[in-house]
């Protein structure tokens, strides 16, 4: 009898192994992309003359893929992002306002920048709106730096952290020579920059108005590794940066019912490597991986054309 007992246990655990194993066969088509994808993004990263940290979160089941997510990266002008939050967020405090004027005076002037540095002769008065644009689409420093001024470097850091952003600092202003020879860098990482993006995606710091205004100025066209790295007509609003031997590029895709948020970070970059190359090659494998994804059923079929 304890026999046939036994025997009959090990028969009904056999059931639902398989059983179990037929419903995770199912389940596991998505993972099996996925992985594909991890594994796709590790080669990169690991054929690379350099270090290469990434973190890609698909907004819509949470889903993340990450590489040195956690470690700490100079962000070029990809630090800009943090900067217009801040800006959107005190608009939005009604601690200044974006239809107001700043002056454009000579000592404000910075290289870097393909707008300002040669205009104002002999004066220029320019929208806090307009020098947002600036900073995002031309990456022009000399915007940047006013907006510094007006907001306060304080004030950028202090949102962060209380976004719960340890690593992600603002420590110079733009073309700071001095500031970055002692060490002072701008500076984030795969990980934060993703949270950071995530929190203002779900409305988490700006209200509805504000937060379409930030997402709408990122997705202005641009010179971008992320905006290069999809088809015509997709929407990615993003801030690339670019300084020697760092490339950086984050920002958030709007697929319709796929968007995702992506931020790629480089440096040591050997001379011989060409940053936005890899920058642009990630953006098309997360692409490819999340357009297919949305245009096809639970089991695989693709039942809507691009």
């Amino acid at each position: 009898m304890r026999f046939y007992r036994k025997k009959t246990l090990i028969l009904l655990s056999l059931c639902w192994l398989v059983l179990g194993n037929l419903h995770l066969r199912g389940e596991d088509k998505v993972s099996q992309l996925d992985n594909r994808l991890l594994i796709q993004l590790t080669a990169v990263r690991d054929s690379l003359d350099g270090v290469l940290g990434l973190a890609v979160k698909d907004l819509t089941t949470g889903r993340t893929f990450s590489l040195n997510e956690n470690e700490i990266f100079p962000q070029a002008s990809s630090i800009k992002i943090a900067i217009l939050l801040e800006v959107l967020k005190q608009a939005e405090e009604n601690r200044l306002r974006l239809d107001e004027f700043v002056d454009l005076k000579p000592e404000s002037k910075v290289g870097g920048g393909p707008i300002l540095n040669y205009l104002g002769h002999p004066s220029l008065k320019i929208s806090i709106q307009d020098l947002c644009v600036l900073m995002v689409v031309l990456s022009d420093n000399t915007a940047t730096n006013l907006l510094i001024d007006r907001v306060g470097m304080e004030a950028v850091n202090n949102r962060l952290a209380s976004l719960g952003l340890k690593q992600t600092r603002l420590r110079r202003k733009m073309m700071d020579l001095r500031a970055a020879e002692e060490g002072r860098e701008n500076i984030s990482t795969p990980g934060e920059m993703m949270t950071l993006l995530e929190r203002v995606w779900r409305g988490k710091v700006l209200g509805a108005e504000y937060r379409q205004l930030f997402f709408d100025l990122l997705a202005l066209p641009k010179d971008s590794p992320l905006q290069q790295a999809v088809p015509e007509g997709v929407t990615v609003a993003d801030k690339p940066g670019e300084l020697e031997a760092v490339r950086c590029d984050s920002g958030v895709v709007f697929l319709k019912k796929r968007p995702y948020i992506i931020c790629l970070m480089t440096t040591f970059l050997a001379p011989s490597e060409d940053g936005n190359a890899v920058l642009r090659k990630i953006g098309r494998l997360v692409y490819n991986h999340f357009d297919r994804l949305e245009r096809s059923s639970e089991y695989g079929r693709i039942i809507s054309e691009r």
